[in-house]
Order: C-alpha cells, then sequence, then structure tokens
C-alpha cells in the first residue's frame, strides 16, 4: 500500500519552489499546470516541470502532475511535454464524462509507447468538480484501468452547485461519501480536497482527522506548512495503533491453532476485525502480511 496522505501543490511556474518540493515532506507533489498558472505562463510552466522531472531527485516522494482540463487548448500540449518526462500520475481537473477521460488515456498510451514507456505505468487521477461528476462518479472511476485515484475539487463543486462553504465541510458530506463509496468500490485511492485557511492548523488537523475516519487516502495541501499536520492527521492515534497491533499479534497465534475467532482486550475479533487492523497498520506504514493473520 502507497502511503499518500499528504499531497502537496507546486505552482508549476515557480522555479524556486519546484526545486525545494521534493524535501517539503510530503508523501506526494503535485506540479501544477491549472489553476496555480495563468494562462500567459502556461507554456513556461509545461518546461519547468519537465525540467523537474528529468533533473530533480524525488526519492520515494511521488510526482504528479495536473494538467489543464479537456475543455483547454492547452491539456494535449501538456501530456507531449510531460509524459516523456515520466511523472507517476496525470491528476486530470474537471473530469465530467467517460468519454473524456478515455480520450485522456488514449493520449497517454500514445505517449507512453512512443517514448518507449511502460504502457499504463503513468497512473490517472481525477478531480470531480460539478455535481454532474458526482453523480456519475461510479462510472468515471471505472472508465478505464489507468484510473487508480479521485478527488473531490471542493470550491468549484460548492460554486457550481450554489452551496456555501464552510471550514468543516459539512456542506460536502453526502458527496464526499458518495465518492469514497465509489472508490473502495473500484479498489482506488480517493483524496480529500484541500483545506483553505493555511493560518488555523488547528482546523486543520481536525478536518484531516475526519478525512481519515471516513476512509480517505489522503488530503490535498496548498501550503508546505500544511503537510505535517496531514500527515499527523492520518497517523493511527497510539491507543488505535496499540490494539491494531495487538490484534494483529493474536491474529497470527489463531491462524497457527485453526480459531477463526477470539477475542483481544476483552473484544471480539474475526476476519472483519482483523482487517481493519491491518487497514490501521497500514496507515502508519507498517508492513502486514495477510496470510499470516486471516482465518
Amino acid at each position: 500500500m502507497k502511503l499518500r496522505r499528504s499531497l502537496l501543490y507546486i505552482p508549476g511556474n515557480n522555479p524556486a519552489m519546484l526545486q525545494s518540493c521534493p524535501s517539503l515532506g510530503a508523501d506526494c507533489v503535485i506540479l501544477d499546470l491549472e489553476d496555480a498558472v495563468a494562462p500567459a505562463h502556461k507554456d513556461e510552466a509545461r518546461r519547468l516541470v519537465a525540467y523537474a522531472l528529468r533533473c530533480l531527485f524525488f526519492d520515494c516522494v511521488e510526482k504528479v502532475v495536473r494538467i489543464n482540463d479537456v475543455s483547454t487548448p492547452w491539456w494535449e500540449l501538456d501530456l507531449e511535454e510531460i509524459v516523456p518526462a515520466g511523472p507517476d500520475v496525470i491528476r486530470l481537473p474537471k473530469a465530467e464524462s467517460v468519454e473524456n477521460i478515455r480520450m485522456v488515456d488514449n493520449r497517454i498510451t500514445e505517449l507512453e509507447k512512443a517514448n518507449g514507456l511502460s504502457e499504463g505505468g503513468i497512473e490517472l487521477h481525477i478531480l470531480l468538480e460539478s455535481a454532474q461528476a458526482v453523480e456519475n462518479v461510479a462510472n468515471l472511476v471505472r472508465s478505464c484501468k489507468r484510473v487508480k485515484g479521485v478527488g473531490l475539487g471542493g470550491q468549484d463543486l460548492t460554486a457550481d452547485m450554489g452551496i456555501r462553504k464552510t471550514s468543516s465541510g459539512e456542506e460536502l458530506a453526502y458527496a464526499n461519501g458518495h465518492m469514497i463509496l465509489a472508490a473502495k468500490a473500484a479498489k482506488i485511492d480517493c483524496f480529500d480536497s484541500v483545506y483553505t485557511d493555511i493560518n488555523d492548523g488547528e482546523g486543520l488537523l481536525t478536518n484531516t482527522r475526519k478525512a481519515a475516519t471516513m476512509g480517505f487516502s489522503g488530503k490535498s495541501a496548498i501550503h508546505p506548512s500544511q503537510v505535517r499536520i496531514i500527515n499527523q492527521g492520518f497517523y493511527p492515534s497510539e491507543d488505535i495503533l496499540s490494539h491494531a497491533q495487538d490484534v494483529i499479534a493474536a491474529a497470527k497465534i489463531a491462524r497457527t491453532e485453526g480459531r477463526g475467532a477470539f477475542s483481544v482486550n476483552g473484544k471480539m475479533v474475526d476476519g472483519p476485525v482483523i482487517r481493519q487492523a491491518m487497514n490501521v497498520l497500514a496507515q502508519a506504514g507498517i508492513p502486514c502480511n495477510s496470510e499470516e493473520v486471516l482465518p
């Protein structure tokens, strides 16, 4: 399981931020060619991001590039410049239809082949930014095998729906739940939208812990100061992690003894509880072999 707790947006036309982004502590960096870049600077940003992908040492930091959406004249130019530079993920904003997603998928495939890259090696993550997209999410996440992640564009969605954005995010509860369910059913990652108040660390931590509880894989960030807080919010509490480790330790013993159910700290444990404990360990970056613990 890849840790994708924090996904930090980096403006594609900012050389200083591009230079420093691998060292900012995020699990993923999103090199942005869309909202962060004015139309007059799109070409420059494209070149800078491609250069960064080729020349910077990212180590284990995942390299995501948000291209422009398919209604613009830039999306194909973005792919033609970026795919040969070898990103890990292309993030597609304003994903509205299966047809548009497949169009992007097909173009990536063509460019992978033309540049000697492994076909299907670059993941595609889609962003839902309208009521239509949220309503259609179950089809969108299954539109092609390349789609491995989905996120909600909270600002665009609230504007599209005419809702007032709040710090608690309660107005997006249904949209989030609907998206999470579709993502889990399709066995892909799902990402929470940004928390826009960069000075409210306490609010961000509360918001992130709620996202982790709901089943989000990670959360986008718009400022480096948010990364540590988001990582903290997705890390299990000491009590939860300790209990999960106790469950896994007992499950290994129970499996060797042929017992399907047992108790830990006075609580009944069976297959679903073991899988929940495995999820907790995964959030903490602790490997666990299902063959050693599941009945």
